[in-house]
């Protein structure tokens, strides 16, 4: 597994011993293991909830580090399913049963969104005292 270069993390965090997992990285994948089945947060969400770092800096620890956390509930604000992983997210999102808008025909694909509405949580009782 590849380490994130220090110019990807947001200000003032350093990663550390080349085998180490950043503290930042660290600290995304605990609140993606927060998130309940069924539900989700936008990249925004997570970085929002640290109060440190945005969207591409999640983005970016998820794409390196995601894989042992339930990744498919960390998404893009469109609810639009992750490119190259939307079927293995969609046969998740239909087990856990996180809301979906069902594609019209004209929609590339035919893959059906997250309900952004209606899936979308903001920590519920873990938002008190986060980070």
């Amino acid at each position: 597994m590849g380490r994130m270069s220090e110019e990807s993390l947001p200000d003032g965090v350093r990663s550390g011993p080349p085998d180490a997992l950043p503290e930042y990285a660290e600290r995304v994948l605990e609140v993606t293991e927060l998130i309940p089945p069924g539900r989700v947060m936008t990249y925004g969400d997570v970085a929002e909830w640290l109060e440190e770092g945005g969207p591409r800096q999640v983005g970016r620890v998820m794409s390196l580090y995601g894989v042992g956390v339930p990744w498919w509930r960390v998404v893009r604000a469109d609810g639009a399913l992750l490119p190259g992983h939307e079927l293995e997210a969609l046969d998740r999102y239909r087990e856990e049963g996180t809301p979906l808008k069902e594609a019209g025909r004209a929609a590339e694909g035919h893959l059906p969104r997250i309900d952004m509405r209606r899936a979308r949580w903001d920590g519920g009782e873990h938002a008190q005292g986060h980070t």
